[in-house]
């Protein structure tokens, strides 16, 4: 877990509140994670009707916000204001909302806890409500996770509903989902659903229930290209050109990129074995034997010509210069490519 997290919800689940909490970034996970909590367990049932305030940035105006944070709690302790999509607040980006949200910021009520979900991007620093912003409020700027990260997220979220689950299954998972780890945590979620309780998440069951072909996936097709089978790739390209719409092309190449590009970065690694490229990309040892195999079978310049190849296909698949080619055909003419 984000450490910024852990240390917001762990203050909460102690009941140590602050009055004002700004939750910010790229990542919206662990936004969503904590204003949930906030939601949820803060006020009793019977405290909520008349002490939690949940309103949209879209909808409100700064003024409207502080109104109810300046409210004192009916028969509770203390009430609860939380704001999503903050970022949209309509006079935020105004001076006069700005001055009055730092003014409110600067001399908070103790008995309301302010939540502002300010959604994908953080407070402008260049400002003054985005310079002082960090030091008046209780908060945390989340960033998307690194690749290297997404494993041991995939693990936790497993751990935390009391699941295991292997390497191999957190590969695929990794790589299929990618770093949105909203979608990530929903597809493991679907994944646990259909397991028994104790029993150990496989590649085998993550490739059945999150929509991958168990024979012939994008995951089949990486380890054809890696290994230059092309007989095995032309099978796979048949079978996907059969059906492109439960086989879309575009994702395809944006997978195929990500991959050849942490493999040109490999390339400068000064040890080309597994542990040496594990330790150079900062990855689980497990992952790292795909990335020596392709560097074996594939030299500097021709993982520059592949990655050249997917940006052009991506272009065509997006109708630059595709001609009257199928996304099948244009599929079959990328792959047999990457690998002369």
């Amino acid at each position: 877990m984000d450490s910024g997290a852990k240390k917001i919800l762990d203050k909460l689940k102690s009941k140590k509140y602050e009055p004002v909490y700004v939750l910010q970034g790229e990542e919206t996970y662990y936004i969503d994670l904590i204003s949930n909590y906030i939601e949820s367990n803060v006020l009793t049932d019977s405290e909520k009707g008349f002490n939690q305030v949940i309103v949209y940035g879209k909808d409100v105006t700064v003024n409207a916000i502080l109104t109810h944070a300046r409210r004192f709690p009916m028969m509770a302790e203390r009430q609860v204001v939380i704001v999503k999509e903050a970022q949209d607040i309509l006079d935020m980006q105004k001076e006069t909302g700005a001055k009055q949200l730092l003014d409110y910021l600067q001399r908070p009520v103790p008995s309301t806890l302010l939540v502002l979900c300010h959604m994908h991007k953080t407070f402008d620093k260049r400002k003054e409500l985005g310079k002082k912003i960090e030091q008046l409020t209780e908060g945390a700027t989340f960033k998307k996770p690194k690749d290297s990260e997404l494993s041991i997220f995939i693990a936790e979220h497993c751990s935390t509903r009391k699941f295991k689950i292997d390497d191999s299954a957190a590969q695929v998972l990794a790589e299929y989902v990618g770093n949105d780890l909203n979608r990530l945590a929903n597809e493991i979620d679907k994944v646990l659903i259909n397991t028994e309780q104790g029993q150990t998440i496989t590649a085998d069951l993550v490739m059945a229930h999150v929509g991958i072909s168990k024979e012939y996936n994008i995951f089949e097709l990486q380890k054809a290209l890696i290994r230059k089978d092309k007989l095995q790739v032309v099978k796979i390209v048949n079978y996907f050109e059969a059906n492109t719409k439960k086989n879309p092309v575009i994702p395809m190449v944006a997978f195929l990129y990500s991959f050849f590009s942490k493999v040109l970065i490999a390339s400068s690694s000064p040890d080309k074995s597994d542990s040496g490229i594990a330790t150079f990309l900062n990855i689980n040892r497990y992952f790292a034997g795909d990335y020596s195999t392709t560097l074996r079978n594939y030299s500097g310049m021709q993982i520059m010509t592949v990655l050249s190849l997917l940006k052009q296909t991506d272009l065509k698949l997006k109708g630059v210069d595709a001609g009257d080619a199928t996304e099948g055909q244009i599929l079959r003419e990328l792959t047999l490519r990457m690998m002369l």
